[in-house]
């Protein structure tokens, strides 16, 4: 069955940086497209970025466009997400999304919190 487990998330400073991480299985991951979200608590999920298959183009949201980079390795089924220049409000749970047959498949999340 298809799983993600997303990981690397913490607590980090304003201005500060965080590589986070999702480990994909039971699906044949270099045939999809992979995307991040993010849900800070009373807010809507937010679609962050998104990656090609092959990962050839990627596309960002306006509010991270310029300080997060997605970016996959097919051979270790994994996608990531670099943030840096973490900003007070960049604070949420994120997660990595499958979308394969109209279905769609989440991870269980990772914390970002970003504080002094």
């Amino acid at each position: 069955q298809v799983q993600l487990a997303e990981s690397g998330g913490g607590l980090v400073q304003p201005g500060g940086s965080l590589t986070l991480s999702c480990a994909a299985s039971g699906f044949l991951f270099s045939s999809y497209a992979m995307r991040w979200y993010r849900q800070a608590r009373g807010k809507e999920r937010e679609l962050l970025a998104t990656i090609t298959s092959a990962g050839d183009s990627t596309n960002y949201a306006d509010s991270v466009k310029g300080r997060f980079t997605i970016s996959r390795d097919n051979a270790k089924k994994t996608v990531y997400l670099q943030m840096n220049s973490l900003l007070p409000e960049d604070t949420a749970v994120y997660y990595c999304k499958l979308s394969r047959w109209g279905t769609s498949y989440w991870g269980q999340g990772t914390q970002v919190t970003v504080s002094s």
